[in-house]
């Protein structure tokens, strides 16, 4: 019986990249496939590209590929991967460069592009998914707009005989249901197999995380080994059941709680899982154990695709003006709590409009609020002010007053950080699939 192997080689842009190494060598892959696209970094993706025309693409692309693409190119295994972000031509042209260099006589790199649809929304219908309000309300802030797509250009890449594809915005899913669609010859209107490819898809997409990472609580779910966590890999047959495991000796787990806890990540409704390719219905899915690291997946259905196809819009929402200054020994907290008094005081009365501010003693209160805070005399804290506003040197003034309470603040302060960031929001919003026209262009090495 034919068994497809694919492997999660990352879950966002920054992932580690020893793993996807030990998946490549000795994960016997017939695929790998690196996910690496976040809701806001294709607009911060498409912000670099707005500076230079050669970015605009994973900043860590070129280190994954020579990490892998040698290993990879000699066993045969395809990758796929969204790293082309907001410039998947220059991605592709990249990759060319890299495998020459590394002395590869052939590569064949299909490059996936038309998701990019920022020219093709400016229809003042559209109304904003968070808000309800038009998209028109964002003026001229906007940055980036790019639909989620699906697994069918990259089957098309896959049928001319690419041996990397790289894409921007894809459903993450879609990118480990397309080679299950080459592989077994799956109809796209099979919606139970779409079903089911998907749920596998949903499992590798976040790489280690269903292997222990995000997962790991000391005393409660221990994961061995965590400092060698390893990524898993997917055993799928033609009817779409699979196997999740990993590198065998590698560190972390698989098991039913780390399958349960990254089946359930980011669902709203697992009966209608919306995606490009099938609205997917994880409710009847079943996960069962089959041995150490070993846990089978079967029973995801599906429905009819939608009409619609989500976007991201990325948007310039300001700048953030950021400081810390840390407070020790005995009243620590009552000279932290001063200092964001004084702080506070001082932004007020500077005539600083601020659109959102944060004043708050990490290790106290930062994550759950006054309420909840710990009950006991802390040695040593950190008071933060972030502030968002309108304008750069806004931003820097807010920063700088942190950096000021060095000798204008309680006693004691010190390892004063600040920084001053755009901040890049993203919202969402539908538009008709028949909007989205994708290309797919092929290079060679």
């Amino acid at each position: 019986m034919k068994i497809i192997r694919i492997g999660a080689g990352a879950g966002y842009s920054g992932d580690r990249i020893p793993p996807a190494v030990e998946l490549a060598e000795k994960g016997d892959l017939d695929y790998l496939v690196f996910e690496c696209l976040a809701e806001r970094t294709i607009a911060l993706a498409q912000l670099e590209r707005s500076k230079d025309a050669r970015l605009g693409f994973d900043p860590l692309l070129r280190d994954r590929m020579e990490a892998v693409l040698l290993t990879c190119a000699a066993k045969g295994v395809k990758i796929i991967t969204n790293m082309g972000a907001a410039n998947p031509q220059a991605a592709g042209e990249e990759i060319i460069n890299i495998a020459r260099e590394l002395g590869l006589d052939r590569l064949k790199v299909a490059v996936v592009q038309g998701d990019d649809v920022l020219s093709r929304i400016r229809d003042d219908k559209l109304i904003l998914l968070e808000s309800g309000a038009p998209l028109q309300s964002l003026g001229n802030s906007v940055l980036s707009a790019n639909a989620y797509i699906g697994a069918e250009a990259l089957v098309r890449a896959l049928g001319l005989g690419a041996d990397v594809i790289i894409t921007g915005r894809v459903a993450d899913p879609a990118l480990f249901l397309a080679p299950l669609i080459h592989e077994f010859g799956w109809s796209m209107s099979d919606w139970q197999k779409m079903g089911q490819g998907t749920v596998v898809g949903h499992l590798l997409e976040c790489a280690g995380q269903v292997t222990g990472g995000y997962f790991a609580d000391p005393g409660y779910r221990d994961v061995p080994d965590l400092a060698r966590l390893g990524f898993p890999l997917a055993e799928v047959s033609a009817d779409g059941s699979a196997i999740i495991t990993k590198v065998e000796g590698s560190g972390g787990c698989v098991t039913t709680a780390t399958c349960t806890a990254q089946l359930l990540y980011e669902i709203e409704n697992p009966a209608s899982y919306l995606q490009p390719d099938v609205v997917a219905d994880f409710s009847g899915v079943t996960l069962t154990q089959v041995g150490p690291d070993r846990v089978r997946i079967e029973g995801a259905k599906g429905h009819q695709r939608p009409a619609t196809l989500k976007v991201t819009v990325g948007y310039r929402e300001g700048f953030i003006g950021e400081g810390q200054i840390s407070y020790a020994g005995l009243g620590a907290e009552a000279r932290g709590r001063l200092a964001l008094d004084v702080l506070r005081q001082r932004l007020e009365s500077s005539g600083i409009h601020a659109l959102d501010s944060r004043y708050e003693l990490i290790g106290v209160n930062s994550i759950h609020g006054q309420t909840l805070a710990c009950g006991y005399e802390p040695y040593e804290v950190r008071a933060r002010v972030a502030m968002r506003v309108a304008t750069r040197k806004e931003a820097e003034r807010v920063a700088n007053e942190v950096e000021a309470m060095y000798l204008n603040g309680p006693a004691g302060g010190g390892g004063v950080t600040k920084s001053v960031r755009e901040v890049i929001a993203a919202v969402s919003t539908l538009i008709p699939r028949e909007l989205v026209q994708i290309t797919v262009t092929t290079m060679e090495l």
